[in-house]
């Protein structure tokens, strides 16, 4: 059974995000594939990293060529999704809407997967060489790469992308928080790695276009977690653009991943 997309599930954590995702019919890709013969669809990838082996998936659409350069999407699943399988991180999510929506998914697009029982902050560093990996397998606009997560992935988006204002172009987090003490707090460690002041991170994350979504009956996760960052990230004057959902709970991810002006905006983003 495809495991739920829940936050941390350290003690405490439980109750801040449990949420499960509800499997929907997959539409089957029917473009044929062009000549250029690179493998393509959800590609099975392994690095070796510190001493430790991540397993990890690079989707390549069908129509990929090297002739040009396709964006890159990274996504952080879920804590459901947690472990070494390096597969169900696919499976809920952005994986469940390239699967439904192909055509809409021109890039290439990295799922990581985080260790069990961890959050986000432990696998910045391993990322950053699949990142590497992926400009040297694939043709990578360097101007069109794009950060996105849900629930514990959102969490780490929001803090992620504070460090990495000069890679990303555009930033869509789902139903997460960008409040780092508190995730520090509920985890029982300081997080790895220097994240500044809640005023710094707001301050790189305001020149990041950013569009937010979450529902409005989320028990997990309180919708004033995302509120709080738009209206934050409105006073520092940031591009952002929120969308709640009336009547949606925690999963929120189906329906802002098949919001298809959502992603034709994330597609026109470019950092500069």
């Amino acid at each position: 059974m495809k495991k739920c997309a829940c936050m941390l599930g350290l003690a405490g954590m439980l109750r801040l995000m449990t949420g499960c995702a509800t499997p929907s019919p997959l539409t089957s890709l029917t473009s044929p594939r062009p000549s250029g013969e690179f493998p393509s669809g959800f590609i099975n990838k392994t690095l070796d990293f510190d001493g430790a082996r991540y397993r990890y998936v690079v989707y390549v659409p069908y129509e990929y060529s090297e002739q040009k350069a396709w964006p890159l999407i990274v996504f952080l699943h879920g804590a459901g999704e947690r472990g070494n399988d390096g597969l169900v991180q696919t499976e809920v999510g952005i994986g469940t809407a390239i699967r439904r929506f192909p055509d809409r998914f021109p890039a290439i697009v990295l799922f990581p997967q985080c260790p069990e029982n961890e959050f986000w902050d432990v696998m910045f560093a391993p990322l950053e060489t699949m990142m590497a990996r992926i400009r040297e397998e694939y043709t990578i606009d360097p101007s069109r790469i794009y950060l996105t997560g849900l629930s514990m992935g959102g969490y780490g988006a929001w803090l992620w992308a504070s460090t990495k204002s000069d890679t990303f172009a555009a930033l869509m987090p789902i139903c997460g928080g960008g409040n780092v003490e508190e995730v520090a707090g509920r985890l029982g460690r300081p997080l790895s790695g220097d994240y500044g002041t809640p005023e710094e991170r707001i301050r790189h994350l305001a020149t990041l276009p950013t569009w937010v979504f979450h529902g409005a009956d989320d028990a997990t996760v309180p919708v004033e977690r995302s509120r709080e960052m738009v209206a934050a990230l409105q006073a520092a004057g940031g591009n952002v653009r929120y969308t709640e959902f009336p009547d949606i709970g925690h999963n929120s991810w189906d329906t802002a991943y098949a919001h298809e002006k959502a992603i034709r905006w994330l597609f026109k983003q470019q950092r500069r």
